[in-house]
């Protein structure tokens, strides 16, 4: 598809944890010779522990022993192991946590709000009063009565997570007038974020959980080495499948690898061939997308007309036919009931996709509409233009009507809402991205860059942006700070308005059409090219879309007049 506003032609590591449903007793580690441990027999002695003969080494295979026994300890007693995790805390003489943060601890859950915070002063002393150095480890020791710091832990802060805590259990206990002495002479003098506590009060709920919020934001400013964070072997090995699956080329599947053995797909689970080959439009298919629940396909095209199909049998349920000009976009509602198209004859329209019918029609810009988007409720969505004097309009579903449009005075290619709804992000024929707060509609930024912007897709997390460059280059950008994360390589595009998009399992991919007639699809966090494919017969592949639902399925679309599935 040519750029608008150019000459015309002659013709968005994350997996999904899974458990396996199973549970058992305690069991014997295996014998040596058994099928799920196969240590030659010196090998299983060494990795017993010792009867006390002789001291055990301070390392375990490289890391230190006293790290890994009580981030073992940790585990047992989440796992609900309660005799095993006492039994491993006597044999191995280390604690869960010191005296001092199980007397903060204990404190925090009893409400003595003078004893934690006794024991909290105490740990800012000056370097001589702090606790002593292990004289075998150089580790430091907590001290009896006090904690042990992270390095840059603030006081006032901490104190404030602790009088905060007080202050909404007595808002709780409607002990509103001694609330009020500790918000004017405990809490006000602190400086801190007075606005988050009134959200906090306002909320009755989060009254009775705040409790574990000071244990879960303290572990931040107390070290590691007294009180570990929670679920710590659980983050460590979630990071460990994170990287086996960032490392996997052609990961594709929501499933969770196993920790039995390391993982590594092979590409015949990847989709590689065409299965359909859709040849219902009489010209150059310009844009596609899947419904949300993956079992509908929209299709534009420069022949004027949408089609949707049946995902499953890719038969038409409804072609759409009252645009006069090419349709360059069609974006579906988030419950998959509404459709709108945007046209060069300067209109979008609504459809209602179970009936077929148009539902509004949009004629108050007087340029192409190039882009819409929906907001996550499903009672407004955004339409961009080439209009520079309604650039980015906002409209109501229920009530059919304009409720705002942005200054700015630019052209606008590609516009996208957040899937969190909180940022509009539009790019223009200037080479511009601009960032708005879509709730209070201020613009937070806008960055120019040095080639020019053909598409924009976010990611389902809503942190990230991909952008089509006109020199090659698709970019993943972080929308917080615009700041370029990854570069995607290979893909042919100078002259044509091409589309990329995130996809398959938990978004691992990203794939763009290209000039040369091929797709493209690269590791989303290696930035690897994983296939080239040769896509259509000829002319350039204008977007390619993944199925939501279905990681072993895209669709891409031509300028050949072919949908490919």
């Amino acid at each position: 598809m040519r750029p608008d506003g150019g000459p015309s032609p002659s013709n968005s590591n994350g997996f999904t944890s899974v458990s396996n449903g199973a549970s058992s007793s305690l069991q014997k580690p295996p014998l040596p010779n058994s099928p799920a441990g196969k240590q030659s027999q010196a090998e299983y002695q060494d990795a017993t522990m010792s009867n006390g003969s002789s001291p055990l080494s301070p390392t375990y295979r490289g890391h230190d022993r006293e790290e890994v026994t009580r981030i073992l300890i940790q585990s047992l007693y989440e796992l609900g192991y309660h005799q095993a995790a006492s039994t491993l805390t006597a044999e191995s003489k280390y604690e869960l946590e010191s005296p001092g943060v199980a007397a903060f601890r204990t404190a925090i859950l009893g409400g003595d709000w003078n004893e934690a915070e006794r024991i909290l002063l105490s740990s800012f002393c000056p370097d001589g009063d702090a606790g002593e150095l292990d004289g075998v480890t150089g580790k430091q020791l907590a001290k009896r009565d006090g904690l042990v710091l992270a390095s840059g832990a603030n006081e006032n802060e901490m104190l404030f997570c602790i009088r905060q805590q007080k202050f909404l259990e007595l808002l709780d206990r409607r002990d509103l007038t001694t609330a009020l002495v500790v918000l004017r002479q405990e809490l006000t003098p602190l400086n801190h974020d007075i606005t988050q506590l009134h959200a906090l009060s306002s909320i009755p709920e989060l009254i009775s959980i705040s409790l574990s919020l000071i244990l879960t934001l303290c572990p931040g400013s107390i070290s590691p080495s007294v009180m570990i964070p929670d679920h710590r072997l659980a983050v460590l090995l979630d990071q460990v499948k994170q990287t086996q699956i960032n490392n996997c080329l052609y990961h594709n599947t929501a499933v969770s690898p196993s920790l039995y053995s390391d993982h590594l797909c092979d590409k015949s689970g990847f989709p590689l061939r065409t299965a359909f080959e859709l040849s219902h439009h009489t010209n150059e298919v310009w844009y596609l997308e899947f419904s949300h629940d993956g079992t509908k396909l929209a299709t534009t095209s420069r022949d004027c007309t949408v089609l949707i199909y049946d995902s499953t049998t890719f038969e038409i349920i409804h072609r759409l036919t009252e645009h006069s000009e090419p349709v360059a976009y069609a974006t579906w509602s988030p419950d998959d009931t509404k459709l709108i198209t945007c046209s060069q004859d300067f209109k979008a329209k609504l459809w209602d996709v179970p009936s077929g019918t148009c539902l509004l029609t949009i004629e108050h810009h007087h340029a192409p509409i190039t882009s819409a988007s929906w907001a996550p409720d499903g009672e407004s969505f955004v339409t961009g233009s080439l209009d520079s004097q309604s650039q980015l309009c906002h409209w109501s579903v229920p009530h059919k009507s304009l409720l705002y449009t942005w200054p700015g005075q630019y052209r606008v290619r590609d516009c996208a809402i957040t899937p969190d709804g909180k940022r509009l992000i539009a790019i223009s024929l200037q080479k511009r991205i601009y960032v708005y707060n879509f709730i209070t509609r201020e613009e937070e930024y806008s960055v120019l860059l040095k080639l020019d912007l053909t598409c924009l897709s976010v990611s389902a997390d809503s942190r990230f942006m991909l952008v089509n460059m006109s020199e090659n280059e698709v970019q993943l950008l972080d929308i917080e700070t615009a700041e370029v994360a990854r570069r995607f390589l290979g893909q042919k595009q100078g002259n044509f308005l091409i589309r990329s998009a995130f996809g398959g399992a938990a978004e691992n991919f990203v794939v763009s059409g290209s000039e040369d007639a091929k797709i493209y699809i690269w590791h989303k966090e290696n930035s690897r090219l994983v296939e080239s494919l040769e896509g259509h017969v000829s002319g350039c592949v204008n977007a390619v879309a993944w199925n939501p639902t279905d990681p072993g399925m895209f669709a891409s679309a031509g300028d050949d007049r072919k949908v490919r599935v």
